[in-house]
């Protein structure tokens, strides 16, 4: 069989009964026999070239040099982007089958041209291309301190961030502690397919990203897919979000609280409280204060801080490993109201935590159950737990009780009274604590 198709080509693959159409991939060098197609599905397929009769070329693929020009409507607000990965700025690599970094703005702005109809990206950050599992404290302060410079500027409006899922709602509520005197908003978007699959939810996150960064939502928030629909989004409060799914585009949710706002491709409609650009919240959150200042950032981290997960039968003995690895504090993910094995169970956490707490270990609990609120007084084994010195943070995510205790630990100021810290871990900086749940 001869053709005169090259990879990233759109094909037919025709067979004896069946046409494939698809996009031509390059096959490994171990698999010359094959002929592999990317589907309108964004599933891979592979062919033996015996079996193929031809290959039409129906559309030829663009030039990897292809060059893009970013034009500005002086009509048009400004705003910011700050890219760092994940799979909303990857593309198919043919040569590969699977996806590779978009390595240039501009690579990434000729697949979402929708992004410009209501803004001008003026400027663009790059601190890195990583996948989110590899970021760590570093990143985020690394983030925070590009975004203060981005939204200091008097000329952009607002900024988005596009990052990866799967520790997305790690980064908003580190940024929702970092960034002091916030007003305007800041837009962690993402997406969950890859912009070669007809199924992306790329575009609508961005446009929908783009009406956030231009509104009076003067707030941390993570944008993206209300449902498995292409027809809104939500603004999510960075403390408060979660992803709830491996690969649903909705995966995430708001976790005992509400969003923000709806946002369709034309129009905002607002569901919930949030601080208003230039106007000080009624709630009078701290990060808020001051409003007409500058932001600030205010990143300082304790890395030796970790989440555990109680579960049955585990032996307490665990926290002296993370003692004598000189962790600061940690965050117990409890069960129900926030429990653990007390006496009547066969390896009793009580005596373990009261040494440890004793010796200036920092023990926070947060609940496993995702939804509700801790209460250690309805149990007489809560109040065991709750009278050796454990912090519960009542409705606090537990990655955001983890980034939080981390972030307090940092401060030295704060570290040298167990009283400040508790008070500081209760504290709602950022919308992390909601005292009415629905």
């Amino acid at each position: 069989m001869e053709s005169n198709a090259h990879p990233g080509d759109y094909v037919e693959v025709h067979l004896t009964k069946v046409i494939y159409e698809g996009i031509l991939l390059e096959s490994p060098e171990s698999e010359k026999a094959i002929v592999l197609l990317k589907l309108g599905s964004g599933y891979n397929i592979g062919f033996n070239k015996k079996d193929v009769l031809e290959i039409k070329v129906l559309k030829r693929g663009k030039s990897e040099k292809e060059i893009v020009e970013l034009k500005k409507d002086s009509s048009k607000p400004n705003i910011a982007m700050i890219i760092t990965g994940g799979t909303i700025a990857a593309r198919l690599n043919p040569k590969k089958g699977g996806v590779d970094w978009l390595d240039t703005p501009e690579s990434l702005f000729k697949f979402y041209p929708e992004l410009f109809e209501k803004v001008n990206v003026a400027k663009v950050e790059v601190p890195f291309m990583k996948a989110s599992e590899d970021m760590d404290f570093k990143d985020w302060q690394k983030i925070a301190r590009v975004a203060e410079k981005l939204l200091n500027d008097e000329n952009i409006k607002g900024l988005i961030i596009t990052h990866g899922t799967d520790f997305l709602h790690y980064t908003s509520a580190a940024l929702s502690f970092f960034l002091k005197n916030l007003n305007k908003p800041v837009v962690l978007t993402y997406s969950q397919r890859s912009i070669d699959r007809a199924s992306s939810d790329a575009n609508l996150n961005l446009q929908c990203s783009a009406l956030a960064a231009i509104s009076d939502i003067a707030e941390v928030m993570l944008v993206g897919h209300a449902s498995s629909n292409d027809d809104f989004c939500y603004a999510m409060p960075g403390t408060k979000v979660r992803k709830l799914h491996t690969s649903k585009r909705d995966a995430f949710k708001v976790v005992n609280a509400k969003p923000f706002a709806k946002i369709f491709p034309e129009k905002i409609e607002i569901i919930s409280e949030y601080r208003v650009r230039n106007k000080e919240h009624r709630s009078v959150y701290p990060q808020a204060r001051n409003v007409g200042a500058k932001v600030k950032v205010d990143s300082k981290f304790e890395e030796k801080v970790a989440l555990i997960k109680i579960y049955p039968g585990q032996d307490p003995d665990i926290l002296d490993y993370y003692f004598k690895k000189k962790y600061k504090g940690i965050v117990l993910e409890m069960s129900g109201l926030g429990h653990a094995p007390t006496k009547r169970a066969r390896k009793s956490w009580i005596k373990k935590l009261k040494e440890v707490q004793e010796k200036g270990l920092v023990v926070c609990a947060a609940a496993q159950t995702i939804y509700g609120r801790l209460n250690p007084l309805v149990y007489s084994n809560g109040r065991e737990l709750l009278e050796t010195g454990i912090i519960y943070l009542e409705d606090v995510l537990a990655e955001t009780a983890l980034v939080k205790l981390g972030w307090v630990l940092g401060h030295e100021e704060w570290v040298k009274d167990k009283e400040i810290i508790k008070e500081k871990m209760l504290e709602n900086f950022s919308h992390e604590l909601n005292s009415r749940l629905e």
